[in-house]
């Protein structure tokens, strides 16, 4: 039987962190869950597991000899890897479209089509095995990027946030299949930020605290220790107040006798093909809208259709502020009411820049700090730094240095501070532990109490939305395409 035992086991993160793990014991066919907050080294324990850390001190013995990590950081540089061939010298003579097809993706390090046939039908995905792997939806491409790891048959398979950005079909398919490779024997770690992600055939659970596992054991044992303590943190949230705006006696007031957003029959195609398709929508003042749908539906698209981005958008008939989109209206013009947050632009944020400077970009609609700063900014930004925990010198720190969950925050916040007409958040909870979902929700809903901004909200998790939402629009699966639902749950 393989094991892997680590015994007081010290592994470098920098010159100054390090990940402590005085006891641990993975046996073949076991199934672990570790959680745990924002920063608090889960990454790193599964670089660990993986024999990819350096061991200063301790004991690390593995017998694994077929050990696949993957997370949602190489899914995402995967992907974006693929669209950035178009902007190489990649393309061949003639090559108008470059990007390998999923097949080629699944045996990128081995080559075994009838092994790939074999792991693509298990996973439900035989039909996109020619398609381009970009084009796949996100669910899509986890299945993918899962076939991919089982193509070596690994005997150790850890998994960090299979989860992250998954809507509730996808979520439970993949929890399903988990379970299945665990039946068949596999050996199996996931790390995991949400306690009520962790499937139900995992067995061991580990929680983890400022780089250190602070309890292991059985599930029904672990789970009521964590319970406690996210309870605990929840009652520290009342009274929350946020920072003012940067100039409290000169808001910038919207028309409120009419809609914020009208779009009449909306369409966007990409290749003949439909995303959205005579798409109705009005939000009206004193609304906030809740989207939602699986993995591929079309949210993302309705939201860049909004902020300007997408470029179909002038060609569909849409309203926005009161004015109609072409009007003569610059990016500007429209992006000073929004604060926005999304996945794309935590992917886009690589600029070289500390904590601090990414809130106070939030002020310039910007990605960077290109003009002078003002002192009531820079004292509203201390005040968002210390309502995150990142007071002191660790607003001084390097943006990247950051975990995923503390770099979302952040930029949650900066999409906060000039207090929006208009609020996009989409999945903005996405790779955040439970108390700092809570800490958002809360920020949301308090901003929202505050002043006159109005929220649109996209979450695969129902349980995620804020406690403001008033209505929500579901994109419902309908033969090939959707259908559009609208609910008032005021």
């Amino acid at each position: 039987m393989s094991l892997l035992h680590i015994s007081q086991g010290s592994f470098r993160l920098s010159d100054t962190r390090t990940l402590q793990l005085d006891q641990l014991e993975i046996k073949s066919g076991d199934s672990w869950a570790f959680v745990g907050a924002n920063g608090s080294g889960k990454s790193a324990l599964a670089r660990a597991l993986a024999g990819e850390l350096i061991l200063l001190k301790g004991e690390r013995h593995s017998d694994f000899h077929r050990v696949v990590r993957i997370s949602f950081e190489q899914l995402q540089k995967l992907v974006s890897d693929e669209w950035q061939r178009n902007n190489t010298d990649l393309l061949s003579p003639d090559e108008d479209d470059t990007g390998r097809t999923t097949a080629e993706i699944i045996q990128e390090d081995v080559q075994d089509p009838a092994r790939c046939q074999q792991l693509a039908a298990q996973f439900g995905i035989t039909a996109l095995l020619s398609r381009r792997f970009k084009y796949l939806s996100t669910g899509e491409t986890r299945k993918a990027l899962l076939c991919q790891a089982l193509m070596p048959q690994p005997d150790l398979l850890i998994l960090d946030e299979p989860f992250d950005g998954l809507d509730v079909n996808s979520r439970a398919q993949l929890a399903a299949l988990l379970e299945t490779l665990s039946q068949q024997g596999y050996t199996l770690v996931l790390v995991l930020n949400r306690f009520d992600e962790i499937p139900d055939f995992i067995q061991q659970v580990g929680v983890l605290a400022d780089c250190t596992l602070t309890s292991q054991g059985r599930r029904e044992q672990v789970m009521a220790e964590a319970l406690v303590a996210q309870l605990a943190h929840s009652e520290n949230l009342n009274g929350l107040t946020l920072p003012e705006t940067e100039d409290p006696l000169n808001k910038t007031t919207l028309p409120t006798d009419q809609p914020l957003i009208v779009l009449r029959n909306g369409v966007v195609s990409y290749n003949d093909r439909p995303i959205l398709n005579q798409l109705s929508w009005q939000v009206n003042p004193g609304e906030h809208w809740q989207i939602v749908g699986p993995n591929g539906a079309g949210k993302s698209t309705l939201l860049s259709l909004i902020t300007g981005d997408h470029p179909q958008g002038y060609s569909n008939d849409l309203t926005l502020f009161g004015r109609r989109r072409g009007s003569g209206e610059t990016i500007w013009d429209i992006k000073r009411h929004i604060g926005y947050v999304s996945s794309s632009l935590h992917l886009d944020y690589r600029i070289s820049s500390n904590v601090r400077n990414v809130i106070l970009s939030g002020f310039f609609d910007s990605i960077g700090i290109y003009q002078a700063v003002s002192d009531r900014q820079q004292k509203l930004t201390t005040q968002w730094l210390a309502l995150l925990g990142l007071g002191g010198e660790q607003g001084d720190a390097p943006f990247h240095s950051l975990s995923w969950g503390q770099q979302r925050l952040a930029l949650i916040a900066r999409a906060l501070v000039k207090h929006p007409a208009l609020l996009i958040l989409d999945e903005p909870l996405q790779g955040l532990d439970p108390l700092n979902r809570q800490l958002v929700r809360r920020f949301i809903d308090v901003l929202i109490e505050q002043g006159a901004t109005q929220l649109l909200f996209v979450s695969h998790h129902a349980e995620d939305a804020p406690q403001c939402i008033t209505h929500r629009l579901t994109f419902v699966p309908e033969g090939d395409g959707y259908r559009y639902q609208y609910d008032n749950l005021a």
